[in-house]
């Protein structure tokens, strides 16, 4: 089968969307994909289904007006059947960084890559066996740049081998350059530029006929478990004991804890008398300073006491403040007023 069909394609005017599904069931087959950009433009059912999915398959589809929401609902029967001519041995897979996915699934655009494709491949017959968007490889939601696309994966095979035009894309040299972000270095002609940006570190050649029967061909699905592969764990698992386990998690810690209440005990309590000491010392120092700073007090005070020297001109009385009278401070004193009480002074 074709590997996109174009959903009923909505008038430019009305926002419609829409809602694809497996007859009788919720979703979409897991080999199906849909994409609709906007409720504006057109929606796409694309995918590639393997052998388990020979048969036919009913895909219901339901139409949604956003503004008279109106529904309508269709009916899609696909038809899955093997080729004759088999798989194609000979599969290579692009990365085009400058288109999205809705770009590339019309059959004119993907065309023009097979013509691309061609002029390197150097034959006839190629077939698109792929085509997926870079969001599906777990590429990254592009800045809201102009011109800035999200990338898509396009798979082409043929039945004839390779040409030295592309196995020399993956030569140990230019894999040593991709690691540098470097482009790689091709002899021949890059018919796909301008108009398809190639990233050829990310080209991918699959040969079939060089793999054995154990070895499988890498298919990216879209992350959904196939039917019975659920985890069932061994029955036959051996009995472990957890006692040495026990061991190193509880006593190692408890015996450091032990230790350090130990360690911090004897600082307490053991060391204890040599600091009473050291403050004993101390309080003794004080003491003496003490006395020393009252004995010399009471020494001044003595003296002070019994001097027979002039008052200080600053101590002498100047103004009487009941009389007013003012005293002259260099008048010779009749006696010395330094003995005499101040009120007395001052009266």
């Amino acid at each position: 089968m074709d590997n996109n069909e174009p959903v009923i394609e909505p008038p430019s005017d009305f926002p419609i969307t829409f809602h694809a599904n497996l007859l009788d069931h919720p979703d979409l087959p897991r080999w199906l994909r849909y994409f609709q950009r906007t409720p504006f433009d057109t929606g796409y059912l694309y995918g590639s289904p393997t052998t388990k999915d020979v048969g036919k398959q009913t895909i219901q589809v339901m139409a949604y007006n956003r503004h008279t929401y109106e529904t309508v609902m269709q009916t899609m029967i696909i038809n899955i059947f093997l080729s004759p001519d088999g798989e194609v041995p000979y599969q290579a897979e692009f990365l085009v960084k400058n288109w999205d996915i809705e770009e590339m699934l019309p059959l004119d655009a993907q065309e023009r890559f097979q013509e691309a494709v061609d002029s390197m491949w150097e034959q006839e017959g190629l077939t698109v066996v792929n085509i997926t968007s870079a969001l599906d490889r777990g590429g990254r939601v592009p800045l809201p740049f102009e011109n800035k696309k999200e990338g898509v994966y396009i798979k082409i095979g043929s039945k004839d081998p390779f040409t030295n035009c592309l196995t020399e894309a993956k030569s140990p040299v230019n894999s040593y350059r991709c690691k540098l972000e470097q482009q790689p270095v091709m002899t021949c002609y890059d018919s796909f530029s301008p108009r398809f940006q190639v990233d050829w570190c990310n080209l991918t050649l699959i040969d079939l006929t060089k793999m054995n029967a154990t070895e499988m061909v890498p298919i990216y699905g879209d992350g959904v478990l196939e039917e019975g592969s659920e985890f069932s764990p061994p029955d036959d698992a051996s009995d472990r004991t957890f006692f040495w386990d026990f061991l190193l998690t509880f006593l190692l810690p408890f015996l450091l804890g032990l230790l350090l209440s130990l360690i911090l005990a004897y600082i307490m309590c053991c060391r204890r008398e040599g600091v009473h000491k050291r403050d004993l010392k101390t309080s003794d120092i004080q003491m003496v300073h003490h006395h020393t700073i009252h004995d010399n007090t009471e020494e001044l005070r003595d003296m002070a006491s019994t001097r027979e020297v002039p008052r200080p001109l600053s101590t002498l009385p100047m103004f009487n403040v009941r009389t007013g009278e003012r005293t002259n401070p260099m008048q010779s004193a009749r006696y010395d007023s330094a003995q005499v009480p101040l009120i007395l002074a001052q009266q």
